[in-house]
């Protein structure tokens, strides 16, 4: 099933960004960017991350909150070297 994601509603306030997702059967799901931040990051560098990733690539986010592992990609993809 193929997946359109994109921002939606705009707004100027980061606190209330989402990303949705609408599958090609016409169903639609919301995630609050927001919480899943709250939830998961725990650093700047993390929430960081987060953002970048919503922005860039807002299927790999979705993905990355509904399919994977969030907790452990920001704290492997925010070590120290």
């Amino acid at each position: 099933m193929a997946v359109m994601a994109y921002w939606g509603p705009p707004s100027a306030r980061m606190m209330d960004a989402c990303v949705q997702l609408r599958f090609t059967n016409g169903s639609m799901i919301s995630i609050d960017c927001t919480a899943a931040a709250d939830k998961v990051a725990h650093a700047i560098r993390q929430r960081s991350e987060l953002y970048w990733l919503m922005y860039n690539d807002p299927i790999g986010y979705a993905d990355l909150i509904l399919n994977g592992d969030p907790e452990q990609y920001l704290k492997d993809i925010t070590k120290q070297d």
